[in-house]
Order: C-alpha cells, then structure tokens, then sequence
C-alpha cells in the first residue's frame, strides 16, 4: 500500500453559504453533487474530484483547542500560477506567497473565512 494523493479535506463550519462563495471564488472550485446526508453541507469540486467537504454545525467550531490548532494546513497543487495571483489581487484576498528553500514551488498561503490555512502549490518555472 501507498498513498499517493489527498483525497478531500473536510471541514465543519459555522458560516456554511460563506464558506462555499469563498471556494469558489478564491480558489475555483465548484459546487457539485453530495450524498443526502442528514445534515446540512456542501461538496466542493476540482473537476471530478470532491476536495473539499464542507459540514454545517452550530454552536462552538470545534476545530481544536483555543491554544493549539489540530490541522495547521493542507495544500492543493495547480497551475496556471499568473493567473491565480491575478485573482486574489483582484479580489483583495490576503495571500502571503512562498517558495520553500530547496523545493521547485511556489506556495500561496491564504485563510477561508474561518481562519483554515491553505496552501495553493505551483511548480515555479525555475
């Protein structure tokens, strides 16, 4: 056996409508098809492949304790980096943008509305 990919991510949230915009604004992806779950949520979309899973809660976040976060980040790989940067100036989205010493990529940290760290990884052009 051998990993070899992220499948999705999923995370719970408070500001379910909110969340699902900023998707698919900021990062492109697309709503799609989800099981009849008897909760609230959305499945988010690259291409065919649901990444992100998005669940409605109430109540606290629950996303860790108030003094150590339990997922510091996770990371999509793309393309089409000019593109991308273009977007998030458009849109005012902050963006802090990386390259890890010794890795050919360029990485662009960013935060969705409830504070989750993004990675969005591009192989920098040399």
């Amino acid at each position: 056996m051998q990993i070899e990919k992220l499948d999705h991510v999923n995370l719970r949230t408070k500001q379910l409508q909110t969340m699902v915009v900023w998707y698919e604004s900021v990062l492109g992806l697309m709503s799609g098809p989800r099981p009849d779950f008897p909760f609230a949520g959305a499945w988010l979309y690259a291409g065919e492949q649901a990444v992100v899973h998005l669940v409605e809660i109430e109540g606290d976040h629950a996303v860790g304790s108030e003094k150590e976060l339990k997922l510091e980040h996770f990371a999509f790989t793309a393309t089409g980096l000019e593109e991308f940067e273009h977007r998030l100036q458009q849109s005012g989205e902050e963006y802090r943008r990386s390259g890890p010493p010794g890795l050919d990529l360029v990485a662009f940290n960013l935060w969705d509305p409830d504070g989750n760290h993004i990675h969005v990884d591009f192989v920098s052009n040399g």
